[in-house]
């Protein structure tokens, strides 16, 4: 993965319009494509010794405790990437959002860049072996302690009842914090973590942080721990890339500071939104570009470049949703939410995570162009509708909102049968699927008709 990418959103259940946990992440890429694929990986199929390929990491692995869903990448020469899923035991991870970290960490404990631990890895090192978030963040931070990492990020683990946010702190440090039932966290690529209590049960770290703070004197703060201040960047790039990403949610969703500017760094970790949260408004901040802004590259002038670096970007590959529901059996718990492509023109479906198999528009995602593909899809309609926008934003928000109202019709019939089989889960992944890819197909139609009175050749 290129630096400098993605945007992690989450809730608590009491945040939330049903009381359901949600870790959610747009994963990015460069300029260019890198198909991805959503799969079940069954107990048998975890591997037993890995190898990693960004680095020369390797290391036996116990038998898998619980299946899990994934979002790999379709070309796995560079890596597995397995970026976000559910396992069996209904507990969601996403791996991992690029972070930042400052020169003074680095030196005292540098990156291990020859054999450690990265985005690359992290998810099919943990995801299999967990049966709740903590265990997630303790699985994860002995890995970091003992192989360290050679890279900056933050990963974030959810259950029922408990939504965990950590992020790596040099080569072989990290730090947790539990996000509050009632509250969001939106993070952009930087550190994110603000105040952090040592003493808390809300916080989790490595043994000796508090001691590295101390003997190194780390801290410019006057009181307490900020390590937002303590170990993140404060640079300029942070002021146009990262900072606006969390000050334009906030704005939506309320909680933040009422006087708070794009570029300030100290927007708060964690918010109290104004409304509860709906799987609908969350794909709505996270397909975000400063609508209603001064700010929206759609205002601007074709030959300037955009202000601000937004949520929704080309370079968009995929939005994963992870939900864990309260108000169900625990077979059905988890969905993963899930979008392919740029979030300005795709559609969010709610698949069930503890099923066998995958649909196929999603599973067998080719490296090379094919529209049979939602990836591919997502990104035809895409480059079309980026070049009539206007025209083309109405119809693929009113196609999203029909893949919703579809889908979650087929969901909500699924939930009130008696017993839910595997099989019959995986067949309403399938007939979802189904219907994702019958609305945006003809949205596709539509962009062409668009783009073709559009036509310089005309007489």
């Amino acid at each position: 993965m290129s630096d400098h990418t993605c945007t992690m959103f989450l809730a608590g259940k009491a945040a939330t319009i049903d009381g359901s946990t949600i870790i959610c992440r747009e994963e990015d890429y460069g300029n260019a494509f890198d198909s991805q694929r959503f799969v079940v990986i069954q107990p048998a199929d975890q591997p037993h010794h890995y190898q990693s390929k960004g680095s020369q990491f390797q290391s036996d692995l116990p038998p898998a405790r619980f299946a899990y869903t994934a979002t790999p990448d379709a070309d796995d020469s560079e890596g597995i990437f397995a970026a976000g899923g559910i396992n069996t035991a209904n507990v969601a991870m996403t791996a991992t959002e690029t972070i930042t970290s400052n020169a003074r960490i680095r030196a005292i404990d540098p990156y291990n860049t020859v054999d450690g631990i990265g985005e690359e890895d992290f998810l099919t090192l943990v995801l299999p072996y967990i049966s709740s978030a903590r265990e997630g963040v303790e699985r994860l931070g002995r890995l970091l302690t003992k192989y360290g990492t050679y890279e900056a990020n933050a990963i974030a683990f959810s259950d029922r009842d408990e939504v965990w946010y950590l992020e790596t702190i040099g080569g072989h440090h990290w730090a947790a914090v539990r996000v509050p039932d009632n509250a969001y966290v939106i993070a952009p690529n930087r550190f994110n973590i603000a105040e952090f209590d040592f003493a808390a049960p809300t916080t989790m770290c490595s043994a000796d942080l508090k001691d590295l703070i101390e003997k190194y004197q780390l801290n410019p703060g006057r009181q307490g721990y900020n390590f937002r201040l303590i170990f993140g960047s404060a640079s300029n790039q942070d002021q146009v890339y990262n900072n606006p990403r969390a000050w334009y949610v906030q704005s939506r969703l309320g909680g933040g500071r009422h006087d708070s500017q794009p570029t300030d760094y100290d927007l708060p970790f964690a918010c109290v939104p104004d409304n509860r949260l709906t799987v609908e408004k969350i794909k709505q901040v996270m397909s975000s570009h400063y609508q209603a802004t001064a700010f929206d590259p759609y205002r601007q002038p074709a030959d300037r470049v955009a202000p601000f670096r937004s949520i929704a970007l080309n370079r968009n590959l995929e939005l994963h949703v992870l939900q864990i529901r309260n108000n169900v059996t625990k077979e059905l718990a988890g969905i993963h939410w899930l979008a392919f492509g740029p979030n300005t023109f795709n559609a969010l479906v709610p698949f069930y995570a503890n099923v066998n198999d995958t649909p196929a528009p999603y599973r067998d995602t080719t490296s090379q162009y094919s529209p049979n593909n939602m990836y591919w899809l997502v990104h035809t309609l895409a480059a079309l509708g980026d070049r009539n926008y206007r025209q083309s934003q109405p119809l693929a928000e009113q196609c999203a909102e029909d893949v919703m109202a579809a889908t979650r019709q087929l969901q909500l019939a699924t939930d009130r049968q008696e017993t839910v089989t595997i099989a019959e889960r995986t067949a309403a992944n399938d007939q979802m699927a189904t219907v994702a890819m019958t609305h945006l197909t003809k949205l596709l139609g539509k962009l062409v008709a668009l783009a073709f009175k559009a036509e310089r050749l005309q007489y």
